[in-house]
């Protein structure tokens, strides 16, 4: 489970770092907080931050379910993928909009796969 815990803190460590960059991005293109509307290239990196947030609520519990019922080096694995999603997301997503399917697809199938694997080794762990 080591393994898990890493990439478990890659992917917090990851979602810090977009939420440096929002932050960033509030200086560079003028949007005073509270807001998270303005500038379009700001939108999207906050956009970003908060996507990633809604993907770790799922993330998290299914890589720690996955590896306790299934096999941990298989959910650090998905973990890797679902972190590289991510970053591939945030380049796409802030480039172009349009460009942001391949990160999603990278980050929203494994957290899936996590979750319904480790819900389904918790069943057959009852049986």
């Amino acid at each position: 489970m080591a393994a898990v815990t890493i990439v478990i803190a890659l992917a917090l460590i990851e979602y810090s770092v977009f939420g440096m960059l929002v932050g960033k991005a509030r200086g560079t293109y003028g949007v005073a907080a509270p807001a998270a509307s303005g500038d379009p290239i700001f939108e999207r990196y906050y956009r970003v931050q908060q996507n990633t947030l809604e993907m770790l609520i799922l993330f998290i519990p299914g890589i720690l379910m996955f590896g306790h019922y299934i096999n941990a080096e298989v959910a650090a694995g998905l973990g890797v993928i679902f972190v590289v999603g991510r970053f591939l997301y945030f380049r796409g997503y802030v480039a172009d909009p349009k460009s942001r399917t391949l990160g999603f697809v990278l980050s929203f199938l494994p957290a899936q796969i996590l979750v319904i694997g480790g819900l389904i080794g918790a069943a057959m762990a009852l049986l």
